[in-house]
């Protein structure tokens, strides 16, 4: 898939090379999504707020290359507002059992990560956890977090640092 080539037929208007583009990681959007939004249902909201701004502003998007951290970007920005409009917290503070759906029905997470995590995080600030799921569930590097969440790397280092002193205060781990 040659994504270069479809953004410019997107930007002609083209729906097809859109939804191939969309498509072809759909999977990664709707990890991040869940991620922000802690059930199907909001995430595939955000995700379909997020095709509808992709569209309406494909043409706005200067470096063909860059589609993906692009929208991405406007994902996670979808998922802020609606969690705004919603007043919810944010991530996965409410990854409880959802109707039939649980931690555990999520194939992106794996059974040894679920134990504590939920419990592990309710002991960080909103940018600490976001940083660090953004790290270490879906292996974004700190380029990438800083893009999505519009802000600086270094302020991304530092909440993903301070989350981790936190966490390893917290529970007791050792300095290594």
């Amino acid at each position: 898939m040659n994504v270069i080539r479809l953004v410019k037929r997107a930007k002609k208007g083209n729906k097809e090379a859109l939804l191939q583009l969309i498509m072809a990681e759909k999977g990664d959007y709707y990890k991040l999504a869940f991620t922000y939004m802690g059930n199907s249902h909001d995430a595939m909201d955000a995700m379909e707020d997020m095709i509808v701004k992709v569209y309406e502003n494909i043409n706005k998007l200067k470096k063909e290359e860059a589609f993906y951290s692009w929208s991405k970007t406007i994902l996670v920005n979808s998922c802020k507002e609606l969690l705004r409009k919603q007043k919810k917290l944010v991530l996965i503070d409410d990854w409880q059992v959802i109707g039939n759906e649980s931690i555990s029905s999520q194939p992106f997470i794996k059974n040894e990560q679920q134990i504590d995590i939920q419990e592990m995080l309710l002991h960080l600030n909103e940018h600490q956890k976001e940083a660090i799921q953004l790290k270490y569930i879906h292996d974004y590097d700190y380029k990438t977090i800083a893009k999505l969440t519009n802000s600086s790397v270094g302020t991304v280092k530092s909440r993903v640092f301070q989350g981790i002193r936190k966490l390893r205060d917290y529970y007791g781990g050792d300095e290594g």
